[in-house]
């Protein structure tokens, strides 16, 4: 990743007066859980999205980025009409000044953005550049918003601006993580625990293999699976899936369509499986968390039906070359698996992915280890 400071300063004429970045995330178990009122396991990563930010004196914000040629520029009054990938920084200042009294009090910004959160894997490159800008602007408007706050705000700007109908699992990821640590999160408690992961003192690292073949989460399955989950919590009489009982399970789901069944108890199963994470590396047991981690896939992939074929082969080659286990992560149609793997065999396993994936007949994956970071905020300090 560039300098972001100088690539502000290169194309506004003057220096910034801030850096703030926020991580992409990686989530350990807990998939389709959040908007479905279950339990989810995240750890943010060290990858970030960069931020270099400036008040102006005037009412308008302009928005660059190495990603895109041009800049983008807009009153504040217009924040919401902003479309393209300008919806996603501008969609999060017009949701802030929203949710704060103080909105018709500010001036306008410039913003630069910069990243290495790969985008469309699975490892939220939408929320990371969310959460960069939410905490640039809340400092530099003076604005008393908490993280917690923030983590709704950040969404709301995706789902409403974005177009992008996702929970809160990545904002909260993104934005109140802690070095060396996974987040429980427990979308219908509302409640967010820091679970110490001891990967590091285990000799583990998480391998993210990246199988090229790219999401959109504006439009396709993910928008479809959301939709079944609502009709199968309207058909069973439950506000939200994981309201749905473990014991006696598949008696409950009788009455559903088969499709809804599986949908259904993917929710209900993937939330088990990640509180049964949470308690093993709570325990100092972070090597158990293998084979949760190949159930979710197999979950994900015949219950959820979220998985694709490279994907597939890629969590099936790790554990064939020694993962502990393996599995698809994020929204998934795409994107990423993770693998939890002995930090001395990484190489050679992420080796032995890549040469049975291709031939296999798929694209030629990227991998890269990841170690569980901290949240957003000032990169400059």
């Amino acid at each position: 990743m560039r300098d972001v400071a100088t690539d502000f300063e290169r194309a506004f004429g003057a220096a910034p007066e801030g850096t703030w970045s926020a991580p992409g995330r990686v989530n350990l178990v807990g998939e389709h859980t959040d908007y479905n009122g279950g339990a989810s396991l995240p750890i943010a990563i060290d990858r970030r999205t960069a931020v270099a930010a400036a008040l102006r004196d005037d009412d308008v914000v302009r928005v660059g980025t190495a990603f895109a040629d041009g800049i983008v520029e807009m009153r504040i009054a217009d924040l919401a009409d902003a479309a393209g990938w300008s919806a996603y920084p501008l969609g999060v200042l017009w949701a802030l000044l929203d949710a704060e009294t103080a909105a018709d009090r500010v001036r306008g910004l410039d913003l630069w953005i910069d990243s290495d959160v790969p985008v469309g894997v699975g490892v939220s490159s939408s929320a990371a550049l969310e959460a960069a800008v939410c905490v640039a602007a809340a400092e530099l408007w003076g604005l008393p918003t908490t993280r917690e706050a923030m983590v709704a705000i950040c969404q709301r700007a995706e789902n409403v601006v974005a177009g992008a109908p996702t929970g809160t699992l990545d904002q909260s990821a993104a934005l109140l993580s802690h070095a060396d640590a996974a987040l429980l999160l427990d979308f219908g408690a509302d409640t967010v625990e820091t679970v110490p992961l001891g990967l590091d003192a285990a000799g583990l690292a998480v391998l993210v293999i990246d199988s090229t073949v790219r999401h959109d989460h504006t439009s396709g399955g993910y928008g479809v699976r959301r939709r079944e989950c609502e009709e199968a919590a309207a058909l069973l009489g439950v506000a939200l899936l994981a309201d749905v009982p473990a014991a006696g399970l598949e008696d409950a789901l009788a009455p559903l369509p088969e499709a809804l069944a599986r949908r259904a108890r993917h929710v209900v199963t993937d939330t088990l499986r990640c509180r049964e994470a949470a308690a093993a590396v709570r325990d100092g047991r972070p090597r158990d968390l293998g084979p949760i981690l190949t159930a979710a896939h197999a979950s994900m992939r015949d219950d959820f039906e979220a998985s694709v074929p490279a994907v597939d082969a890629a969590a099936d080659a790790a554990v064939a070359a020694g993962a502990l286990g393996a599995r698809i992560t994020g929204g998934g149609f795409g994107g990423a698996c993770i693998a939890l793997v002995d930090v001395d065999r990484a190489d050679e396993i992420a080796a032995a992915v890549t040469a049975r994936v291709t031939g296999a007949g798929h694209p030629t994956p990227t991998t890269f280890t990841v170690r569980a970071s901290a949240g957003a905020g000032r990169a400059d300090r």
